[in-house]
């Protein structure tokens, strides 16, 4: 027992060195992560060296920036502090892109899993579920259910889930066809599990690292749903994020170009660090590059 246990640790070790040697190669996914640790550093960090109202005018409009330390991005063209509005926007940021992700993950891997594992009359009427709502433009649906429901974090959240969870719906499927005939699986149906456990604990744990890799973009395409809403004025008008700072600045953006640039270039690395992430776990993940490393 005790060298049974040793082999499992020696193996988890094994594999989480062999992980991490195979993402530190990916030199953008490096650079990725050490962007997004320090965006998730400010979300938590920030509003406590930030601790004014970033809905506060606190100096004259249009001030320029770096031409006053207390200010040093300069105002807005109501004399509200742009760094303090960019340090709030990256936790409101990260709340919506984290939450519509995890909703979307939630819908697809249930629904995925469902129409894989039983196929026949489930799986037709499941996809055909699952393609309609592929047919619907993404964006163009968000702004219609956030539209119809009002703008606030609930609603925005939920739209951009509603949108963002046919692709892991059809990826699911995927893994789950290629491991239901397995040998595993078939043990598990001949001891008469039930088929809800056999999901749960012998199938779906084998789909995880392209679920992982896939939240990873989505959580990128969650960031530039919402910027894009709240640029068109329908973001939540309690909370302050970077869309909305960035569609704040377009009336004015040949008088004073800094409010909706340093929005908009936190919303760039951000989702440029995300889709880096993603890709370095996929390189780590894969089975084939893993082997590779070996």
């Amino acid at each position: 027992m005790v060298d049974n246990g040793t082999d499992i640790q020696k193996g988890i070790l094994d594999g989480a060195s062999s992980f991490f040697s195979l993402f530190r190669r990916n030199i953008g996914a490096t650079i990725g992560l050490f962007i997004l640790t320090i965006v998730i550093l400010i979300a938590i960090f920030g509003p406590l060296l930030f601790p004014n109202d970033p809905w506060a005018m606190v100096t004259r409009p249009f001030l320029k920036p770096f031409s006053e330390a207390r200010h040093l991005l300069g105002s807005d063209l109501l004399g509200r502090d742009i760094l303090t509005g960019i340090v709030y926007g990256t936790r409101v940021s990260l709340l919506i892109g984290a939450a519509s992700t995890f909703a979307a993950i939630l819908i697809g891997v249930v629904i995925g899993a469902i129409a894989g594992y039983f196929g026949k009359w489930i799986d037709d009427s499941l996809m055909r579920f699952t393609e309609f709502f592929q047919t619907i433009p993404s964006f163009l649906f968000a702004i219609v259910l956030v539209a119809i429901l009002q703008p606030s974090f609930a609603t925005i959240c939920s739209a951009i889930a509603i949108v963002s969870w046919p692709p892991v719906a059809r990826l699911v499927r995927g893994e789950v066809l290629s491991l239901r005939s397995r040998e595993f699986v078939l043990a598990a149906i001949v001891t008469g599990q039930s088929s809800w456990r056999i999901i749960t604990r012998q199938v779906l744990p084998n789909t995880l690292s392209p679920i992982i890799v896939t939240a990873s973009m989505m959580v990128a395409s969650a960031i530039l749903l919402e910027g894009g809403l709240s640029f068109l004025g329908l973001g939540d008008p309690n909370i302050m994020s970077w869309g909305f700072m960035v569609g704040a600045g377009r009336t004015v953006i040949r008088q004073a170009w800094w409010i909706s640039f340093f929005a908009g270039l936190a919303i760039m690395l951000t989702v440029l660090a995300f889709n880096l992430v993603g890709e370095g776990l996929n390189d780590a993940l894969n089975p084939r590059h893993t082997r590779e490393g070996r």
